[in-house]
This record gives C-alpha cells, sequence and structure tokens, in this order.
C-alpha cells in the first residue's frame, strides 16, 4: 500500500455540480491514484504513470 497522505486529489474541470465524478492524484512518484469524489474514505486505484497515460490514450481515441 502507498502513502496517499501527500497527494494533491483534483476533479477534472468537467465534472457535474451532483458529484458524479473521479478525483485524480498525479503528484505521487511513479503512480497515479484514483478515487470516487463521493466516498473519499473508500478504494482508491493506483496505476503506474505507464498505465495511466495508456488508459488515456485509449479513452481519448474512442471519444
Amino acid at each position: 500500500m502507498s502513502d496517499l497522505t501527500g497527494a494533491a486529489w483534483r476533479k477534472s474541470s468537467r465534472s457535474s455540480s451532483q458529484g458524479n465524478c473521479v478525483e485524480v492524484a498525479a503528484n505521487i512518484p511513479g503512480l497515479v491514484a484514483v478515487r470516487d469524489s463521493k466516498d473519499r474514505e473508500g478504494a482508491t486505484l493506483l496505476f503506474t504513470s505507464r498505465e495511466w497515460h495508456a488508459f488515456l490514450g485509449s479513452a481519448i481515441a474512442t471519444r
């Protein structure tokens, strides 16, 4: 388990006002953390930087 106490969480500027979004912390060396903005104490997904960039590339390509 990684220490996320220094994580700088941010939401997309396109997030809805209803809170249906995720938060991302990319300031952890070598990792990107993702969590549900409605359940900040719940589960956190951890990706390597490479995995995260692959995910983003896939998401952008399928828009």
